[in-house]
Order: C-alpha cells, then sequence, then structure tokens
C-alpha cells in the first residue's frame, strides 16, 4: 500500500487541490512514491476540526501508512470577535488546546507519521474590505494582520510544545516586498505565486522531516520488464 500524506486545514487547504494549488503540487512531487490526500474544509477553525476529526480521519485497518500531516488552521479562529466574522473566532487559550488536541490525535492515530504546524498566513486588511462575505457595518475588515501574528506565534509555541515540526507562514511570507498583492488574492487566500510559496516551504519542511521522494519507495519501477510479443501479459504478471 502506498504511503500518504494528508493535509487538513481550512480553505486554504481545501483550495489547494485547484488549478495550481500548493496541494495539486504536491501531489505531483510525490506521484511515484505517495498519495497526498485532501481534507480541507472552507470555513473551519480548530474548534470544529477538533469536533470533526475521528469523522474525517476514522480508524483504518492497521495497513495504513502515514508518513505525514500538514495541519493548517488559524486564518478564521483568529477573525476580530466584534466583527461580521466574530462566529468563526476561537480564543487564543483555546486555539492553543485545540492544536494540542489535534496533534496528540495523530500522533496517537499515526505514531511514525511527521506532523508539520502552519502557521495562518499575513493578512492584506486593506484587500479584505473589497472582499466581505457577508454585510459589514462596521467597515472594518473581519480579519487583522496583528491578529493573525499572534496566533502564529501560538501554533509555533504548540509545535515546540509537542515536538512537531512548524512552518511560520505569517513570518515567510512577509520577508518578501510586496507580499500582500503577490502572495494573497482578496488578503486571505492564495494567489498562483502565493501557491507556489507554500508548496515550496512544505517541500522544504517535508524534507528535513526525511519525507521526499527520494526518502520513499517508488511505488514501480521506470519500465517493467517488457515482453516485446506480449507485452499486456507481462505488465499483468
Amino acid at each position: 500500500m502506498r504511503p500518504k500524506i494528508y493535509l487538513f486545514g481550512d480553505s486554504i487547504t481545501e483550495h489547494s487541490f485547484s488549478h495550481g494549488g500548493w496541494g495539486a503540487s504536491l501531489a505531483d512531487h510525490f506521484s511515484r512514491t505517495a498519495d497526498v490526500v485532501l481534507r480541507g474544509y472552507s470555513g473551519y477553525n480548530t474548534r470544529w476540526a477538533v469536533e470533526v476529526k475521528e469523522r474525517v480521519f476514522p480508524p483504518s485497518d492497521g495497513r495504513e501508512d502515514v508518513v505525514a500531516v500538514t495541519v493548517f488552521f488559524g486564518a478564521n479562529d483568529a477573525c476580530i470577535p466584534d466583527r461580521y466574522a466574530g462566529f468563526q473566532h476561537v480564543p487564543l487559550d483555546e486555539y492553543k488546546q485545540n492544536l494540542q488536541s489535534i496533534v496528540a490525535f495523530f500522533k496517537k492515530r499515526w505514531p511514525s507519521a511527521r506532523v508539520v504546524l502552519i502557521t495562518p498566513p499575513p493578512i492584506d486588511e486593506t484587500t479584505r474590505l473589497l472582499h466581505p462575505y457577508a454585510d459589514n457595518p462596521s467597515g472594518l475588515p473581519e480579519r487583522t494582520n496583528e491578529a493573525a501574528g499572534i496566533y502564529a506565534k501560538q501554533c509555533l509555541a504548540v509545535a515546540a510544545e509537542c515536538g512537531v515540526a512548524a512552518i511560520n507562514l505569517w513570518e515567510k511570507m512577509q520577508e518578501s516586498p510586496g507580499w500582500e498583492k503577490a502572495f494573497l488574492s482578496d488578503g486571505l487566500h492564495l494567489t498562483a505565486k502565493g501557491n507556489e510559496f507554500v508548496f515550496e516551504k512544505v517541500v522544504e519542511q517535508l524534507r528535513e522531516e526525511q519525507v521526499s521522494p527520494q526518502t520513499l519507495p517508488v511505488d514501480l519501477p521506470l519500465f517493467p520488464d517488457i515482453d516485446r510479443n506480449d507485452p499486456l501479459k507481462s505488465l499483468a504478471s
């Protein structure tokens, strides 16, 4: 059975299998060695992720070989509680507890799997105001970059406490001049360049965790021995 890499997160993960998405690129990257499996849920925060984790990751028969799991939540948890997306907000202490619960769940389910936490990305507040998904009487962005940074810091703290890897997307993206428009399409979700950036960071981190096409067995040889008089028979044997 081929190894699996699970991607667990919110809309930024759900959309990652769209054309040019970071998940689709990851599936291509591991095409001969592992199956990349999407578990992305638009609008979800860590509170709802904890509630559904048993349902979306049901017990296996013991033969499932999961080598890595990315956990990418926080953008919704960090919504400002008294603004129009406040229903998605999760207090910082609960966010920490929820992440700890998710990590513990994966460690118990697949003890040898590498768990990689990804912080929420930075927020371009000006552009968020141009893309509201509900009435916004306050005229203020439902997310702020400052709040995203606070949740990113907590995500990194959880990773350190739990002994798992983390990608500080909030910080790394802002190291690039013009990140607001280069990486974010609506102040939150990723552009093509943003998807490429996340893909590169995830591959880099997985490689550090010894998960790469070079460290995983190839499922089939490039060219099997073929009887040129009966090639179908050779491939079926």
